[in-house]
């Protein structure tokens, strides 16, 4: 099928707020903080930008102007603020302290199921529990007048997960919910199978609310493959491939687009190093390093430079040195085994 076959995606407009186009770059833990949502707004292409999850009494702590989990820069778009609660102590107040930073929605996790996370009564864990889940989004509808996300997996993988699942949608819809994520795999499986594309009829069916795809999609290529899987979605939310190749949602819109890849990296490192002191750098360069080495065809020994060093300064400077080489491009992408 050729690229202007791409199935094209309307306008989603949630509470007078329109994501046009309803691409989405999901939240990625120490990766979509200010300095990377700063790159991909570089190239722009996608309707808005998700934080990476944050603790909701951290919150109550951050200089909102300064920290990079918190701040934004009008460049960037519309950006949609994901939370991970745990109760409703101190919620409003701390929805109160975002409100200055016109988030365009409030997005509510209620799909990692990380370990620390799920100990802390959040992600997963909030999932699994109805009436706790209920009361957060009761307060977060309350206090917060625009559009209000929540994202989801299926739930356990156990005898009844359909019931559980069904039951949640209807609690999620009840409860004031615009928009629902959902990604078409269970808790246990994190990224070990296929995303469930074929479920998405049944799920926007049952949700009763717009509906955005998660999952196994990288680039217009799997919305044409998958065109009918994905008809009943509503948007489309990318992950990891963004955090491979920034320039993802830019090329849905120009496929042409080239890209220099050595000057998108430094780039980067300029990002980050203007906005975290040296040693919170390092650790985002570290965690974002394993995708983006995936653009060479020897990324491992981009990879292993950068997470060798112990410092920022040095993992910039051997970095550079694998860059500044010409090192041979990958024909492909791929995100296996990350």
């Amino acid at each position: 099928m050729d690229m202007d076959q791409t199935p094209r995606l309307a306008p989603l407009t949630l509470r007078g707020v329109a994501f046009a186009p309803p691409l989405f770059c999901a939240p990625m833990a120490a990766i979509t903080h200010s300095a990377f949502r700063r790159l991909l707004s570089d190239f722009g292409g996608y309707g808005a930008l998700f934080t990476e999850m944050l603790s909701a009494r951290m919150i109550l702590r951050e200089d909102r102007e300064r920290s990079p989990c918190l701040k934004r820069r009008p460049g960037e778009g519309k950006v949609v603020y994901q939370l991970m609660a745990t109760d409703t102590v101190r919620l409003p107040e701390i929805i109160d302290r975002l409100l200055p930073l016109r988030p365009d929605g409030l997005d509510l996790n209620a799909a990692c199921a990380a370990p620390t996370v799920v100990r802390q009564g959040c992600g997963s864990d909030l999932f699994e529990d109805a009436p706790r889940l209920r009361a957060i989004l009761r307060v977060m509808r309350r206090c917060f007048p625009g559009p209000l996300f929540a994202k989801i997996r299926l739930g356990r993988q156990s005898e009844g997960w359909q019931s559980r699942l069904e039951e949640r949608l209807r609690l999620l819809a009840d409860e004031g919910v615009d928009a629902l994520t959902i990604h078409p795999r269970f808790f246990e499986e994190k990224f070990k199978r296929s995303a469930r594309h074929a479920l998405y009829a049944e799920l926007a069916r049952q949700a009763r609310l717009p509906v955005i795809a998660s999952g196994d999609i990288r680039g217009p290529e799997d919305l044409r493959a998958n065109a009918a899987h994905l008809a009943p979605a509503s948007g489309v939310m990318v992950g990891r491939m963004a955090a491979a190749c920034p320039w993802v949602f830019a090329r849905w819109r120009d496929p042409g687009l080239r890209v220099d890849r050595a000057e998108v990296w430094r780039r980067l490192c300029g990002y980050i190093a203007e906005d975290f002191e040296p040693a919170r750098a390092l650790v985002r360069l570290k965690v974002i390093a394993p995708y983006f080495a995936r653009n060479f065809h020897f990324g491992h020994t981009f990879f292993k430079a950068v997470h060798g060093a112990h410092d920022f300064a040095t993992a910039r400077r051997r970095s550079e040195e694998f860059l500044s080489a010409g090192p041979a491009l990958a024909r492909h992408v791929s995100l296996d085994g990350i």
